[in-house]
């Protein structure tokens, strides 16, 4: 039996420099792993069947699932004549611009690597993960990381400066697939860029301060236009203390650093008397 956590993500920074023709769009993005995550459990089964076992009504355990493809990946590769049975402990928000399905889909990779000694390094491990998606090679690596290409290119950085992560999970779902259409219909004089060369240069000297002046990400100014509770989850963080606040990925997520616990904790109960607030976690980096 193997079991291995899947860590969340949060986008410190997210650009989108172009578009492609085959409609992926190109993006620098500077990722962090946070303390936030799912728990999976591998098991050998005799038949050569991909069992997939949650108490989540969100996920489907089928083919759809993007722990089954990496396992079926594998399976047939290297013509293992076993089955395998996930477990899948979901505590990372679905839809929330988090990474979650991704998250998962690398720990499967993982997972069976380990289970069937397959004897794959991290480099072949992230190879295969793109074809399933563009963050799964992320999420296989972890850490705090630039992301370039459509994700798949990856400088890993220094650890971030240390902070703690308040992150709040709004009840909207958002379609990432909507958001960077909306994105493509935007006249792009109108966007603001946000400093991922200052975000990089803030991780390198572990300044906190420039860190948090220099987060933004291109997507607000989409997603924010179709979920108004985002933006006002961003500014009770503000006037609560946190240094910074921002979306994360594509949404609905937002999440406010801070470098005092005591306004963490203030913030998280005033964002909750609101009702704005679906999930909400206080975590540190990873």
């Amino acid at each position: 039996m193997i079991k291995l956590k899947a860590y969340a993500k949060v986008n410190l920074g997210l650009d989108i420099i172009g578009r492609r023709e085959n409609g992926y769009h190109d993006v620098r993005m500077i990722m962090q792993s946070v303390d936030l995550f799912d728990v999976l459990t591998f098991e050998k089964t005799e038949n050569k069947q991909i069992l997939i076992e949650t108490e989540s009504k969100e996920i489907p355990v089928n083919q759809d699932n993007l722990i089954y493809k990496a396992c079926d990946m594998l399976i047939k590769e290297f013509d293992i004549k076993e089955g395998v049975k996930i477990t899948l402990e979901k505590n990372i928000p679905v839809a929330a611009g988090m990474a979650g399905g991704s998250t998962d889909c690398a720990a499967a990779l993982k997972g069976m690597n380990m289970l069937f000694s397959l004897g794959l390094s991290e480099k072949e491990l992230m190879e295969r993960g793109v074809k399933l998606g563009a963050d799964v090679p992320y999420c296989i690596m972890g850490g705090t990381a630039v992301a370039e290409g459509i994700g798949e290119i990856l400088t890993p950085l220094p650890e971030s400066p240390k902070c703690t992560y308040l992150i709040v999970k709004p009840p909207v779902s958002v379609s990432t697939k909507t958001v960077y259409e909306k994105f493509d219909e935007i006249e792009k004089s109108r966007l603001n860029h946000p400093d991922i060369d200052g975000l990089i240069s803030a991780v390198n000297e572990s300044n906190l301060k420039k860190l948090s002046e220099c987060m933004g990400n291109i997507l607000e100014q989409v997603t924010v236009f179709m979920h108004p509770e985002i933006q006002n989850i961003k500014d009770m963080m503000l006037a609560y203390g946190a240094l910074n606040s921002l979306m994360s990925g594509s949404g609905p997520t937002v999440f406010g650093i801070y470098d005092d616990l005591e306004k963490v904790w203030q913030t998280a109960l005033e964002i909750e008397k609101t009702g704005h607030a679906g999930d909400v976690f206080i975590v540190g980096g990873v």
